[in-house]
Formats: C-alpha cells, sequence, structure tokens
C-alpha cells in the first residue's frame, strides 16, 4: 500500500494523473485516479497497447485486392481472432502482390516472399488459403518443377548420353538433371516456344527434327528461367515465341524473350499478329486490368512491331483471345 501511494505521487508530479480526492474524518482519501496520456505511458514504459490487434484489424480490412478471390478470402477473416486474421490478411496481400508481378513456384518461394523465410507458412495456413483460394490460378506448387520439351537432341550427362530423338513426343527435365548436362549435339535450328500448354504439345508432336519446343507456364518463374538460360548455353537456337493474344500474352512474350537476348541469340514473336487474332471465332472483352497494361504497352518504344500491332489490335477491339483456339 505505500509504494502504491508513492507510486500515484509520482505520476501525479509528473503530470501523468489526475486525482480526486474526498475528505473523511479530517483526512483526505484518494476516491478517483485519472490517466492524462495513457497511450503516451504505455509506450514510456515498454507496455503492449490494449486492442492494438484488433485496431491493426479494423485499419487492415480496409485493403482493396486486385483479385477477386483474394477479397472473398478476406471477407472471411473477421471470425478469426484478430492476431490470425493479420496474419492471413497478409498472405492475402502477399499472393495480390505475386500475381500482379507475374510470380510463380513453390510454397517456398512464397514463403520466402511473403515473410522473408522459406518455411513461415505453416500447414493450417496452407489448408486455409487452398480452402479459399483455386491456388493454380497463383502458380504455386508443391513439386520441383519441370522443363518440357521436344528436341532430337544428344545431350551428355558427364559420361552418360541422353538421347532424346528417340522420345516421340516431349519430355520434362528437372532442373537438377539440367545442371549436370555438360555438352550437346545435333541440337535444333529453332526452339517454339509456347505457352499454353495443350498448344505446346501439338506444336511438340509436330516438329521436324531440326526443331524443337519449350514449354513456357505464364510468366516466366525463376526456375524456368534459369533452366532455359543453362539449356541454351548447350543448345542455342533462335526462338519463335508464342502465346495468348492478349495483354498479357505480349508481356510474358517479352519477358520471355530477355533470355535469347541475353544468349546473344534472337527471337521473335510467332502466331502473335492481328490476323491470328481476327481468325477467332471466340473472344472476351478486355478489363480494365488489360486496358493499363496494353496502355503500358503500347508506350514501350522496345516493344517488337508485331507485338505493337497486336496491341493496338486488342484495343481497337477492346477484345482478347487464346492461343488454342488456332494452335
Amino acid at each position: 500500500a505505500a509504494m502504491a501511494d508513492r507510486l500515484v505521487h509520482t505520476l501525479l508530479r509528473a503530470g501523468a494523473v489526475e486525482v480526486e480526492e474526498h475528505g473523511e474524518r479530517g483526512l483526505w482519501r484518494l476516491r478517483q485516479l485519472r490517466f492524462l496520456a495513457p497511450a503516451e505511458l504505455r509506450r514510456a514504459l515498454g507496455l503492449p497497447e490494449p486492442d492494438a490487434e484488433r485496431t491493426a484489424w479494423v485499419h487492415a480490412r480496409g485493403h482493396v485486392f486486385t483479385h477477386p478471390e483474394l477479397a472473398a478470402a478476406a471477407t472471411v477473416l473477421d471470425a478469426l481472432p484478430p492476431a490470425r486474421a493479420l496474419a492471413r490478411h497478409a498472405l492475402l496481400r502477399a499472393l495480390d502482390t505475386w500475381q500482379a508481378d507475374g510470380r510463380s513456384g513453390t510454397w517456398r518461394d512464397f514463403s520466402h516472399f511473403a515473410r522473408g523465410s522459406t518455411k513461415l507458412i505453416g500447414d493450417s495456413e496452407r489448408a486455409w488459403l487452398a480452402a479459399h483460394l483455386t491456388l493454380a490460378d497463383f502458380r504455386l506448387d508443391d513439386h520441383t518443377p519441370l522443363l518440357l520439351l521436344r528436341t532430337a537432341a544428344e545431350l551428355r550427362l558427364g559420361d552418360t548420353h541422353l538421347t532424346l530423338a528417340a522420345i516421340p513426343d516431349f519430355v520434362a527435365l528437372s532442373p537438377d538433371t539440367l545442371r549436370q548436362i555438360t555438352g550437346a549435339a545435333s541440337g535444333p535450328a529453332v526452339w517454339f516456344v509456347v505457352e499454353n500448354r495443350s498448344s505446346f504439345e501439338r506444336v511438340a508432336r509436330a516438329c521436324g527434327p531440326d526443331e524443337g519446343a519449350l514449354w513456357l507456364p505464364g510468366y516466366p518463374p525463376g526456375s524456368w528461367r534459369a533452366s532455359v538460360a543453362g539449356l541454351l548455353r548447350h543448345l542455342p537456337a533462335p526462338a519463335r515465341i508464342a502465346c495468348d493474344p492478349d495483354p498479357d500474352g505480349i508481356l510474358i512474350a517479352c519477358q520471355a524473350g530477355t533470355l535469347w537476348t541475353a544468349a546473344g541469340l534472337d527471337w521473335t514473336p510467332w502466331r502473335m499478329d492481328a490476323a491470328d487474332f481476327d481468325a477467332l471465332k471466340t473472344t472476351r472483352p478486355l478489363t480494365e486490368r488489360d486496358r493499363k497494361l496494353l496502355d503500358s504497352l503500347l508506350h514501350d518504344p522496345t516493344l517488337p512491331a508485331p507485338l505493337t500491332h497486336l496491341a493496338k489490335a486488342l484495343a481497337t477491339r477492346g477484345a482478347k483471345g487464346e492461343q488454342e483456339a488456332y494452335l
């Protein structure tokens, strides 16, 4: 009690509190004590702010997501305790940026992107995300990324020779396998790089002995870039890059093409001109995001002429398409 009395007087002299006293039998007794700046005092003492997490959650829930599935998932977070809601909301925001940046990879890649370490997303969080999102749309994978290709080349892996000409359609090689390549022979004269999987398979089966095909899984992920860069050191050839006739397809083609440019090789768009787009029987209207991306592309002086013509056609018609319809 004596310590409490001294504490009250210390706080009073410091201007941190005001007190109300009343007289009782000739003595003044403390009736009420009011803190004048409680938040400042808590900060000075290193004490947590009461309801800080709830206040932070009220602020965080005003975030506007660009992807509709993320916005829908965020609406169910109110039912969770504020600390858990904040953590999962932060993952949704990270996924929004991941999607906008065109990233792809494994859960460890995303964990490092979202939280700075590869193992900081728990099983319960992954299960929650899987229950509320179509994770394939966000290019998240549990498995080793594979490079799908068709070529008649012969690869040397140390003392071993791998004859790909014996494979009738296409093969999938892991990053570790590609890193083991020490040399190659009978490489293609051209690489056909195709975005959509169905179109890639058709192109791969139709390849001649001096042609090669590579599957481009949307925006080129880091693992794909590394694998293709390594492959081109042993099997250099110019590229013909085919992506969807839409704003994202144009940007994807340009991003993939930088690998050939970096290797000192030519690349050109393939089956991505306005005539291919006009031949489509079915198209979809451009979204607001599509229009903004098109505007950015059309102001890029480095955009190849065929892609500039396609971008102008998309903008004029207000529509976009998919390459499976003609390739």
